[in-house]
């Protein structure tokens, strides 16, 4: 079994070799840059969830017969506040196709300003607490939960919850 990963984020990286290894040691792992086809910043859990879909899908459009792997994290509005949104989609060779959505936190009010005026989540974290490059470490999850939960954690959950579709369907 191959898996093509459509990222090359360090975070997303590890969390797929990892939950990948997990459930199906023999299986390879190989990572590709894949475009999500969203906007950098994407909004709402559909267009989140679509970037998902799409990196999956061109990833697995580069080996054929490979699994592909997308995952995107987003933001969307609820009842005012803004939150953190994040989804992964698994999309195999014959079209079928798994999504998953993750866990969401409040973010504070001036990083949503900042978004609403149409800046990125990564570097308006990084500007926020003065750093640099909390994208590809931590994420705005691990900083705004003081490391109990950080990026990669986001997306082994995730990972987890589409891997354990597939052995539900391979079982079926």
């Amino acid at each position: 079994m191959e898996f093509m990963i459509g990222s090359t984020n360090p975070a997303k990286v590890k969390a797929a070799r990892g939950v990948i290894a997990n459930h199906f040691p023999q299986a390879t792992v190989w990572e590709v840059d894949a475009k999500s086809g969203v906007s950098d910043q994407p909004f709402g859990d559909e267009e989140t969830r679509l970037g998902a879909i799409n990196r999956a899908l061109r990833a697995s459009g580069t080996k054929e017969g490979a699994i592909g792997i997308g995952l995107e994290g987003g933001v969307r509005m609820l009842e005012g506040q803004m939150y953190l949104c994040n989804w992964g989609a698994l999309a195999f060779p014959d079209g079928t196709r798994f999504t998953a959505g993750g866990a969401q936190i409040p973010l504070p009010k001036e990083i949503a300003e900042e978004l609403i005026a149409g800046k990125e989540l990564g570097p308006v974290v990084d500007a926020y607490f003065k750093a640099s490059g909390i994208r590809k470490k931590e994420g705005a999850i691990g900083m705004f939960t003081a490391h109990a939960v950080n990026r990669d954690d986001l997306f082994v959950h995730i990972l987890q919850l589409l891997i354990g579709q597939l052995k539900y369907d391979l079982q079926s």
